[in-house]
């Protein structure tokens, strides 16, 4: 590796390898020098005679974010997914999950030991939260400060190689959670290179990553060279970007417009689906209309009203941002309409918010789900659902997710209804960052309803703690419980049923609708989805549910056998259970 750097307003940058630094020429706003570093090299750099910094292009950080870089070769790799055609996010399975937490193991090489079990399960493909590397071992990731290296306490570069041509020969894909947004408190060397921020615009991080300020044009050049070389060195198939509300960028073309036209001609190259997904609050589907009509051009987004419909209206929960939500009327406009603000008042946005979906959006664009890192990570205690509610509530709400129009996505472990919480965990190196970090999560849960959600105080678990980490790594010793063993069949059976019956598959929002009778806890919901249908029964009752045709039960959450009428056209529902109907084969 000839080793460059964008340094424009340096006067001098020595390359630095152990006690020599050797200087590097000037060649325009970058610097350059023909010392050739073989891979295994470690290397840093010097900035007008200043301690050594990692490069902001580092592929390898071995010893952290503070250590110097080292020269990783992807060449090197021996790839056998030759065979591989690749998959498109949309309406796909996805399943995301955190690297450290998924295994007891925490690294990339034990997460592949356990990918058998996803496709067993029906996943097509792998969300893994962020990877790039941050201060301390533990960790979500949406505090990296390299975007094209690897976290070494997962393995490094080379693992995360293996673990998507592993993928690959399973026949599952591999999206990869990048951060663009902002980069993490601790490690964050680069603007010291160059004018990455500025402060022409302010994000909930602070200064805005810079976009369109003097110097832009190198910031979007370092982001998008990151993005295409996870699809073209790691054989990636899909990135799931961060928060993209919060690219502050008034240039003309979008930097994701910018992005989506790289990655599409990229795609035409490999001769495989290539997808961008992009997680925004924003409820505009400017993100998945195409660049040549003036949109951002993204595969799909992430649409968090219908996880907070479905939630709100099995749960009761009314705290934080479910206030809006919670009754069937708010459910059966998410599913029809995906946006529940659509140009509506919001009351924990305090604004009018979000503008309608066009009724022939494809549905398949909006990923969807029913516990997230986020929802259930940034819940007071991390507790998942299954920690509070019945296995019919956990039964109705993965009906309700698998066999919608959208494309969805399940939470580790969601899929055995799994009582592991997911806590935020942090293992910063600064103790005074470890400090505010303590003291600035117990804040963000003051306003949030917790304590009158939980019946009490509540008590945050300490972030920095290896005890919170450890509470939150998957026990697949679960798996031996009846009733864990029972949710994940059921999980199967959905996923296959997706498959297998096309009106369940689809994603025609005109073919959806939704019914209901009683009240939103102990009353009936029926998802209409064509020609099939998904009751819940949440009452005490039996149901006589009439259908428009005849249909037959084929997957129920019941222990009472389903009776249907001699044409078909009236079920017997028993109660607490959730039936599947479809057309007679």
């Amino acid at each position: 590796m000839l080793p460059r750097v964008w340094a424009p307003n340096a006067s001098r940058v020595d390359l630095v390898l152990g006690a020599e630094r050797v200087p590097m020429q000037r060649a325009d706003a970058w610097w350059e020098t023909d010392r050739d570093l073989p891979g295994g090299t470690d290397y840093a750099f010097s900035l007008d005679g200043g301690p050594p910094r990692p490069d902001p292009r580092s592929a390898w950080q071995p010893a952290g974010v503070h250590g110097p870089s080292r020269v990783f070769d992807t060449a090197e790799h021996e790839w056998s997914d030759d065979s591989w055609v690749g998959v498109d996010v949309r309406g796909a399975v996805l399943y995301e999950l955190h690297v450290g937490a998924f295994t007891p193991g925490g690294t990339l090489e034990s997460a592949a030991a356990e990918l058998p079990a996803l496709v067993a399960l029906g996943v097509d493909l792998v969300e893994l939260m962020p990877v790039a590397p941050f201060d301390g071992d533990r960790g979500w990731g949406y505090d990296g400060v390299g975007l094209y290296a690897v976290h070494e306490a997962y393995g490094g570069p080379a693992a995360l190689q293996r673990f998507v041509d592993t993928a690959h020969g399973l026949g599952l894909g591999v999206c990869l959670d990048v951060v663009y947004n902002h980069l993490g408190p601790a490690g964050a060397y680069v603007g010291e290179f160059g004018p990455y921020w500025t402060d022409a615009h302010v994000t909930p991080w602070g200064a805005a990553i810079n976009l369109d300020q003097p110097g832009s044009d190198e910031v979007r050049r370092w982001i998008i060279a990151s993005a295409l070389r996870w699809f073209a060195d790691f054989h990636v198939d899909a990135l799931r970007l961060d928060a993209v509300h919060a690219l502050a960028d008034d240039r003309p073309v979008h930097l994701l417009t910018q992005l989506s036209n790289r990655v599409a001609a990229l795609s035409s190259t490999v001769g495989r689906p290539l997808s961008l997904v992009a997680e925004t609050d924003l409820n505009d589907t400017v993100s998945v209309t195409p660049t040549a009509d003036g949109g951002w051009g993204m595969t799909a987004q992430w649409a968090d009203d219908v996880h907070h419909a479905i939630h709100a209206l099995l749960t009761g929960e009314r705290h934080g941002y479910y206030v809006d939500f919670g009754t069937p009327a708010t459910l059966r406009k998410a599913l029809t309409g995906v946006f529940v603000h659509d140009g509506s008042w919001s009351t924990f946005r305090g604004a009018t918010w979000g503008r309608p979906v066009p009724p022939d959006t494809d549905g398949h664009r909006f990923v969807v789900s029913v516990q997230t890192h986020d929802q259930v990570g940034n819940r007071a205690t991390g507790d998942r659902p299954s920690a509070q509610h019945p296995p019919v509530v956990l039964a109705a709400s993965a009906a309700l997710l698998i066999l919608s129009p959208f494309t969805p996505m399940l939470f580790m472990g969601e899929e055995w209804g799994t009582r592991t919480p997911f806590q935020f965990f942090t293992s910063y190196t600064d103790p005074a960052l470890a400090a505010a970090v303590r003291e600035g999560r117990r804040r963000e849960f003051g306003g949030h309803g917790w304590a009158e959600l939980y019946g009490g105080d509540v008590e945050v678990p300490d972030p920095q703690a290896l005890a919170t980490f450890r509470a939150s790594t998957l026990d697949r010793a679960e798996l031996a419980d009846p009733g864990h063993a029972r949710m994940l069949a059921w999980y199967r059976t959905l996923i296959g049923l997706r498959r297998t019956v096309p009106d369940l598959g689809s994603g025609d929002l005109r073919a959806t609708d939704l019914t209901w009778g009683g009240g939103p806890l102990d009353g009936w919901l029926v998802l209409h989805r064509g020609s099939a249908r998904v009751v819940i029964n949440l009452s005490d009752e039996e149901l006589a549910i009439p259908a428009d045709e005849p249909l037959v039960p084929v997957a129920a959450w019941s222990s009472a056998s389903i009776e249907t009428g001699s044409a078909g056209t009236l079920v017997q529902v028993p109660p607490r259970s959730v039936v599947v109907l479809a057309r007679a084969s």
